[in-house]
């Protein structure tokens, strides 16, 4: 299993960008589909996007935030991040990586095995 700590976060305004990212530990890390969810206190907790594991590299987002944020991956780090650029209140809320041992991206958050902490990511109008 993988061991998942994210890292950045904190208070930008509306308009801005922020970077989140994932410190992952284990050998199999390059295997893994890795994913971000987000969770505000007065909603469940929803897909952001993800990136698939095994040799090929797709992408995949929700429809929320697509075409402003960017997943990305690093195998030789063991690191995601999660670039978000237009941010809008409604992108406050705790962002969680998780990593799924379907190397696909699965969207719902029962698919995945390992969660990180959660950093707190909150935009101000």
């Amino acid at each position: 299993q993988v061991q998942l700590v994210e890292s950045g976060g904190g208070l930008v305004q509306a308009g801005g960008s922020m970077r989140v990212s994932c410190a992952a530990s284990g050998r199999a890390f390059s295997t893994y589909a890795m994913g971000w969810f987000r969770h505000a206190p007065w909603k469940e907790r929803e897909f952001v996007a993800a990136t698939s594991g095994g040799s090929l590299y797709y992408v995949d987002y929700a429809d929320s935030v697509k075409g402003r944020f960017t997943i990305s991956r690093d195998n030789d780090k063991n690191t995601v991040l999660l670039q978000m650029n237009s941010l809008e209140p409604e992108d406050t809320a705790v962002y969680y990586c998780a990593a799924s041992s379907i190397p696909t991206m699965p969207k719902t958050s029962g698919k995945y095995d390992s969660w990180g902490q959660g950093t707190q990511v909150t935009v101000s109008s």
